[in-house]
């Protein structure tokens, strides 16, 4: 007889991931049916939910009465909570307290909250301010103490960071760089976002089994200089690394998350992302899997006309804006026509 599985954040990247894992995995789709939650299900990821036989119902994080329906007569609940949207630790505690909360009322048997290290205990109150781990560390040790049978998902540093608001820059001499706050020697333990349902399943398929674990979820640990070196070997441009201060690492970011990471410039360098025992909780995990997750060289290469297609656009954007300084308007079109069209390689 198939179980319930309600996930929350379906149209996010690590319930998604989920969701489509175990739609997809012979064994999973035959144990779970899906029923994924969300803010807005007249959206069109949450209309193609639907298509794929997931039951979508819409909940508000913040109504704790919505949440109890929403979890009716699930067997297991993944939840997460995301603080950027909001910001703030008490709320993004609150929420997840109130999916537990949920969770036991409604009798669910298995609750798997995505939670991250508690940083201010791990660094002896040395950072205080990485609101984004504490606040799901918090809710872990609340769920801890529930008569819930439940487990923990810890999620490394997202690869997909790096096609967003932490990608490399062209910069004006034609070079192209990666510019971040870790020393080049830092530790960042990557992971897909893509690959969560691959960490979840042993806990889906053997629940007993891992009652109270955490899971340290990543595929490996790579440097920065790493990093740029798959970038340069893949797409045949050469990427470097250059350490910079918070102030000039600020890419894409609010000034919310700037200055959160002033204040966790030292988690990556100093104590390290999963803390002390992070290499050996990384390598039992890994041991747990029956799917191995993908590599930062195979997103890189399954990404690689993005890449391009970015540095493309700043390449023609440069030369446009060049050549209009020179009152050479015509030459300027012409140019940019010839490097969107001739960009590629080398």
């Amino acid at each position: 007889m198939t179980k319930l599985l309600t996930v929350f954040g379906a149209t996010g990247q690590q319930g998604g991931s989920l969701i489509d894992y175990v739609l997809k995995n012979p064994e999973l789709s035959k144990l779970y049916y899906l029923r994924g939650i969300t803010r807005d299900a007249s959206k069109a990821s949450a209309a193609s939910l639907k298509d794929k036989g997931v039951q979508v119902i819409q909940a508000d994080l913040s109504d704790s009465q919505s949440l109890v329906s929403a979890v009716a007569d699930s067997y297991a609940v993944f939840g997460v909570t995301n603080y950027w949207d909001k910001g703030s630790s008490p709320i993004e505690i609150a929420q997840g307290k109130a999916i537990a909360n949920a969770a036991q009322a409604a009798s669910v048997t298995l609750l798997i909250w995505s939670s991250l290290p508690n940083v201010s205990r791990m660094t002896k109150g040395a950072l205080t301010e990485v609101a984004h781990f504490d606040s799901k560390a918090e809710v872990e040790e609340y769920i801890r103490n529930l008569p819930i049978l439940s487990n923990f998902f810890m999620a490394g540093w997202y690869m997909q960071n790096h096609i967003s608001y932490m990608r490399p820059k062209l910069q004006d001499n034609g070079s192209i760089v990666l510019s971040q706050t870790w020393s080049p020697t830092a530790l960042l333990p990557m992971i897909d976002t893509t690959d969560t349902g691959k960490f979840v399943a042993p806990i889906l398929l053997d629940p007993a089994k891992y009652s109270g674990k955490s899971f340290t979820c990543a595929t490996a640990f790579y440097t920065p200089l790493e990093l740029v070196g798959v970038w340069t070997k893949i797409t045949g441009r050469k990427v470097t690394y250059a350490q910079v201060g918070a102030d000039q690492a600020r890419g894409n970011l609010t000034a919310e998350m700037q200055r959160k990471l002033k204040k966790s410039v030292g988690l990556i360098d100093d104590y390290s992302y999963f803390g002390p025992t992070g290499r050996k909780d990384l390598k039992w995990t890994l041991d747990q899997l029956t799917d191995a997750p993908n590599t930062w060289e195979s997103f890189v290469k399954a990404n690689e006309p993005w890449f391009f297609l970015i540095w493309m656009i700043r390449s023609s954007t440069l030369i446009l804006s060049n050549l209009l300084a020179d009152n050479k308007s015509g030459a300027a079109i012409q140019s940019a026509k010839y490097v969107a069209i001739h960009t590629s390689g080398g």
